[in-house]
């Protein structure tokens, strides 16, 4: 990780959970973080931490509602001007709400769609075209996925999130396929966890029942979202990991097929 000491990397949806882990850890190893997230003063008291742990890096706040392509330029031209611009962009905000395709609300199903597809996609557009302009060939745009985005699983309220989640993996291999186009050294991955222990799935689905999954399963946890990103950047420039998965040993046998359950959300 020696050679991203000092550069800027943004991680959206860094007030709680995977986004928090990955924005600490990336300080904690030297990078100027730009978090952001609507909530940002959760995102304060992280960086105040930061800062009193001594880290060598550090996280710099932002406010930004990715439902608003407005306000993601805003932030990039902030980022721009007070950084110079990105060479890391890691696509880790997600949301779901419990819509199924048979009775969901549309209004539920945009919301998904604004911040899983959309957001994710200019980000990504604009993070590449922060680094073409700037020469920079060894940047990295790292999109957090699921292990929705690679099977159908019988749980009606993840139906719609789940077509998202195949939608970061479609677009992440698009990435790649572009890149090479362009005969650009810049990379994009796709991280894939199954159940996560975050504030994400207990507000996309049924508290008891997702307590009840915890309680008998040892999860992922954030910090291990977080190590799977320094591991992906710290691979050699001429390494491309393109897909990385990650389940619970126990989740294997948890989230076969046909069985239904929350244990595939993973912000």
């Amino acid at each position: 990780m020696d050679r991203w000491r000092g550069r800027v990397a943004l991680v959206t949806g860094a007030s709680v959970g995977i986004g928090a882990a990955i924005a600490v850890e990336l300080v904690r190893l030297g990078m100027k973080v730009v978090g952001c997230a609507r909530d940002v003063a959760k995102i304060q008291k992280l960086a105040a931490e930061c800062q009193s742990a001594g880290h060598p890096g550090v996280l710099v706040p932002f406010k930004c509602d990715l439902t608003k392509e407005e306000e993601i330029l805003a932030m990039f031209a902030a980022i721009k001007e007070q950084h110079k611009g990105v060479d890391v962009c890691i696509n880790n905000a997600g949301l779901s709400h419990p819509e199924p395709l048979l009775s969901g609300k549309t209004s539920g199903w945009k919301n998904i769609m604004d911040v899983n597809v959309l957001a994710l996609s200019i980000c990504a557009r604009e993070a590449y075209q922060s680094m073409k302009e700037r020469n920079v060939d060894d940047g990295h745009i790292i999109n957090i996925n699921s292990l929705c985005g690679h099977h159908v699983y019988d749980f009606a309220d993840l139906h719609f999130y789940t077509a998202t989640k195949y939608a970061v993996t479609a677009l992440t291999e698009g990435l790649r396929q572009e890149l090479r186009a362009e005969k650009s050294h810049i990379r994009a991955t796709s991280i894939s966890p199954g159940l996560v222990v975050t504030e994400f799935v207990s507000r996309a689905n049924n508290p008891d029942q997702v307590a009840g999954i915890y309680a008998a399963y040892k999860s992922l946890q954030a910090k291990d979202l977080a190590s799977a990103v320094t591991y992906v950047l710290s691979a050699p420039p001429h390494v491309q990991i393109g897909e990385l998965l990650l389940e619970a040993i126990q989740e294997a046998a948890f989230v076969a097929p046909a069985t239904p359950g929350p244990g595939l959300s993973s912000h």
